[in-house]
Order: C-alpha cells, then structure tokens, then sequence
C-alpha cells in the first residue's frame, strides 16, 4: 500500500534525492526551468497545486530536499532516546508512513517538524540570493528604535514572511483537499511548525560609532538555530493535547475536559500512541530489540523501559578515547589517547521477533 506518498510528508525525504541534482550538476545549468514539468511531474505523491509551484519555482526544490534532511536530522535528535527513534526514515519509507497514517504524538511532531524545516530552507535560500522569487525582508528598512535607543535596518533581515507563505502554500496544499478531521489535524500542526521558527527570530546588530561604540547602530533580524525550534516542538510533543472534533466539523475541543483548549502553538492528536516495543508494520514500528539502553537512566532510554521488560544483553567493548587533556599557554589544549574498556547494553529481542502485520 503506497497510499502515504499522498502526503508531500511522505515523498519529499524520498524523492528529492534524486529530483534535486547538486548545483554544479550540468543537468542544472542545463535548463533546470525548461526541465523543471518533467522533474515535477515525475515527483511522486505532489498534488496538483504542489506541482504548480514546483514548475514556478524549480530552484526551491534545492532549498526544499536540505529542510528535509535538516527536519529528518533535528527529528532523530529529539527521539534518539525513545522507543521510536524516528529512524523509520532511514530504513523504509513504509514505516515512516504507517507512522504517519495514525493520528498521534508523533505524527503531529513530525507534520510540525517538517513544515518547520520548510520554513527555515526557504527563509534561509531568500537570504543567500537561490531563489528568484525573493530577498532579504523589503519590510525592515528605515530607521526604527529599541530598548537601546535608535538604529537603522541594514544588511540582510531574514525574510521568515516568505518563507512561512511559501511553506503554507505548498506543504497545506494536500490537507486544503480535504475536509475531515485528519486534515484539520494536519493543517493545525503544520502551521504550529511554521510559527516556532518564527518564534526564534533574533535582533542582531553591528556598532559604527568611535572605537566601537554603539552611537551609531545597524540592525538586522536573522533565525535562530534550528535545534531552538526542535527543542520547543519536543516540549509541545510532550505536552501535546488530545482532541475530538466538534460536532459540526469545523474546529476540535479537546478529548478530556480537564485540560485547557489547545492554542494555535499547540501540537494536537486524535489517537494514542502505540507502545513502539515490537517490530510492527501496521504501526511503522521498528521495535527495540537490539537498541543500547542506558542501565543507570531512570529515564525513556533506561533498560527497563526501553527493552520493555525483556531484558538486555551486555557486551564489553574496548574504545579509544582523549584523556589526561591539559591546557598549554598559548592556546592550545593536548590529550593523550587512553583506552576505555565499556559496559554496553543493548534490549533483547521478543522471543518471536519477526514483524507483526494484522493485515
């Protein structure tokens, strides 16, 4: 079933590995525009208004395929102590759909994440000149004022209202399509996404006044690194609210009345997660058998939790490691090369560890 390359969620981190060449690629100087409805219409998974915007737009595609690597990258991060990993996208896209395709935690993070990652490549390719259809902010120019007195708007703000309205445009495309509640879902935790990285914008500024003083002042808005908006979706993750829709369909109320409705900052799901313990298709999981665990952690990656109750095995292994690093004046820090002989533990398998599939 390749129903989950519907989704630009799903395609994306597959295609555009070969959809996007490198820039010093012939075939790019070629006539990227002129080949730009092939390379579209050959990308799985678009819909119509995605392809639109891929033909307009071909050089974006660049831009598009490093937010998925930096989004897939800042995912695996922020799971790389639990039970799912987000490690489905390395080892089969049919995991990360089936995932996907469940209306939980996780797929709300990763619908976020990924929209994120959209936002920040095509803000970030807006500043660097890669794209044709934008600059730097034309908004910030002129003189403005802070806490620190007054300042003129140089050198290059980064331009996040284009590149939340291009990462709206394309990414809501397939949700706009439907009307049910999984594509309310969808739409809600994109734009979730989109607003953290604006969040992290920053004032940053250089002095012009007499020996570096800030008399004179030039100003510019610029992102954050985008592990501050992974780390802030991972505390939406964690507190992220379950919803029913309401009853004439437009809008959610949240599944236990206890808690607060959720914001538009808020990530939300309909279902409960699966336990992630066994290898399960019909989920996307990969299980944990074979994972390190952590025997001291009281945590999501100690043993007991992470091997679910099986047990793990250990294993001595040898590795080299810097010890005895001293600082030497000036400026310069030596190690010696020590060998380190480590405990690693790591969740035994179910006793039937083949895949489950209930289908």
């Amino acid at each position: 079933n390749m129903n989950f390359l519907s989704g630009i969620w799903w395609s994306l981190p597959l295609v555009l590995v070969w959809a996007t060449p490198p820039v010093t690629s012939s075939w790019w100087y070629m006539g990227a525009v002129g080949s730009s409805r092939v390379m579209c219409d050959n990308v799985p998974g678009l819909v119509s208004r995605q392809r639109q915007l891929c033909r307009r737009h071909p050089e974006a595609m660049l831009s598009i395929g490093r937010g998925v690597a930096a989004w897939t990258a800042e995912c695996q991060h922020q799971f790389r102590r639990h039970r799912w990993d987000c490690n489905a996208l390395e080892r089969g896209q049919r995991l990360l759909g089936r995932v996907l395709l469940r209306s939980s935690r996780e797929s709300a993070f990763v619908h976020a994440i990924s929209s994120a990652g959209v936002v920040f490549a095509i803000t970030r390719a807006c500043s660097q000149g890669e794209l044709k259809s934008c600059s730097c902010d034309p908004k910030k120019k002129g003189s403005a004022k802070d806490s620190k007195g007054h300042f003129d708007w140089g050198g290059c703000s980064d331009n996040i209202d284009y590149g939340i309205k291009f990462a709206r445009a394309f990414v809501d495309a397939k949700e706009r399509k439907g009307k049910d509640a999984r594509a309310l879902m969808n739409l809600h935790n994109n734009r979730a996404g989109r607003k953290a990285v604006k969040r992290f914008l920053k004032q940053e500024c250089k002095c012009h006044g007499v020996s570096g003083s800030c008399t004179l002042r030039t100003c510019w808005l610029a992102m954050s690194d985008f592990r501050k908006t992974g780390d802030y979706l991972w505390k939406k993750y964690n507190g992220a609210i379950q919803v029913v829709m309401n009853q004439d369909g437009t809008g959610f109320t949240v599944a236990n009345k206890k808690f607060k409705k959720p914001t538009k900052n808020d990530l939300v799901y309909f279902e409960s997660s699966p336990d992630y313990c066994i290898r399960d298709r019909d989920v996307g999981s990969l299980g944990t058998a074979g994972r390190v665990c952590n025997q001291t952690s009281r945590g999501m990656d100690s043993c007991e939790v992470m091997c679910c109750g099986r047990g793990y095995d250990t294993s001595r292994v040898s590795r080299m490691t810097k010890c005895e690093c001293k600082f030497h004046w000036c400026c310069a820090v030596r190690c010696q090369d020590c060998l380190e002989v480590v405990d690693i533990h790591t969740c035994k398998a179910p006793k039937s560890a083949g895949w489950i599939s209930r289908t």
